[in-house]
């Protein structure tokens, strides 16, 4: 079966170990179509070659980046032409305007769509991208959903065809492994150090951070990995709280420093606040802190408390003192933060790994081959 997936998110180098396992799957011939580039939260994301064995990846100019719901790619008819596949794995909502076109050009060489989707938020989108949904609905032959929730909204919009879930990306559990040598427990006189990695955003409740962790009553450290329009604002919040010491904001990590810098932390924090528009849609962070063996503490935003199952602990969004009490928890018992590095770990092989998700989506993508057959142009 030759597949052709056009996915921006796969110009993460990390990412592209999943495609690298889907490669190994009988039968597929898998060709995947990146961007160059991909502009978020203000910073250009840069494509990383890092895993690119068995398939091949084709670097098309994209217009629009940046854009999540008007982006696309002039050259994609000359890749369906080249390729000619026998299905195509749009990594993109259904109602942005890639998703259309690319299954516009799909009908003409009668090629089944799949379309994956996070929105797990029910909402009507104005023209063209409500026209965009209702044709893709139309003329794939099956979707794959990141969470429960968002398979539940396109059904409830009218989707009929199948649907399965199945995470977008897992974690490379040789990359994202405990270190070599652990290190010991420390003293409670040494310094806690918390994390967060993810966009400096409003919605991912960094600003909740600093508040809560001013009512600890023991050395620590928060670290920031990551870039967006709320860093100037962080780094006010930490003066007016007299708190600047302790906040050490280390930019946007690469993927392949991601595991080394996990490994720096006690804790790693991820407080997302549900929005009128959005809640958390997965967290890929958490599994990755999972596999390197880092407890974790999630707020309960959308999917976050589905991910870590019983491997960490669990807040209710927005409330800052049980989050400080979690941390203070965590820091006086060293057993319990053994315990969920444990869990953790064991939690994301079992659920989260590449290899795992690789195979689950191939056998949709069998699935879907033995359906019935894709609408004509």
């Amino acid at each position: 079966m030759r597949v052709l997936m056009i996915s921006k998110a796969c110009i993460v180098g990390a990412y592209q170990r999943k495609l690298e396992e889907i490669a190994t799957c009988p039968g597929i011939s898998l060709t995947v179509v990146v961007p160059p580039r991909w502009r978020e939260a203000g910073t250009d994301q840069r494509l990383e070659l890092a895993h690119t064995r068995g398939y091949e990846i084709l670097i098309l100019p994209i217009v629009l980046s940046g854009h999540h719901h008007l982006h696309w790619y002039p050259r994609l008819g000359n890749v369906m032409r080249q390729v000619r596949p026998d299905l195509v794995h749009i990594d993109e909502e259904p109602y942005n305007l890639v998703t259309g076109h690319a299954v516009w050009l799909a009908q003409h060489y009668r090629a089944r769509c799949l379309f994956f989707t996070w929105q797990n938020i029910y909402r009507d989108y104005p023209p063209p991208f409500g026209q965009v949904e209702r044709y893709v609905y139309r003329h794939v032959a099956g979707a794959i959903a990141g969470n429960g929730n968002a398979a539940a909204v396109i059904q409830r919009k009218g989707f009929r065809k199948a649907v399965t879930v199945i995470p977008q990306f897992g974690v490379d559990p040789t990359t994202f492994a405990p270190p070599a040598t652990q290190r010991p427990q420390e003293s409670k006189t040494s310094v806690f150090r918390i994390g967060y990695a993810g966009r400096l955003v409003p919605e991912k409740g960094v600003m909740d951070l600093l508040p809560a962790l001013a009512q600890l009553l023991f050395p620590w450290e928060l670290h920031i990995a990551g870039s967006g329009p709320l860093a100037p604002e962080l780094q006010q919040q930490a003066r007016t709280l007299d708190l600047s010491e302790h906040l050490c904001l280390d930019g946007s990590q690469p993927s392949g420093r991601m595991p080394g810098w996990l490994h720096t932390l006690d804790v790693l924090v991820l407080p997302s606040r549900t929005r009128s528009n959005w809640k958390e849609q997965f967290g890929r962070v958490l599994p990755e802190a999972m596999a390197c063996g880092v407890p974790v503490i999630g707020s309960d935003s959308g999917e976050i408390p589905q991910v870590i199952g019983d491997a960490g602990l669990v807040f209710p969004e927005g409330d800052l003192p049980a989050l400080t009490s979690l941390l203070t928890c965590l820091y006086r018992d060293p057993a319990l933060r053994a315990e969920l590095s444990q869990r953790g770990r064991a939690r994301a092989l079992s659920h989260f790994t590449h290899a795992h998700i690789a195979a689950a989506t191939c056998d949709w993508y069998q699935t879907l081959a033995h359906g019935e057959a894709a609408s004509g142009p």
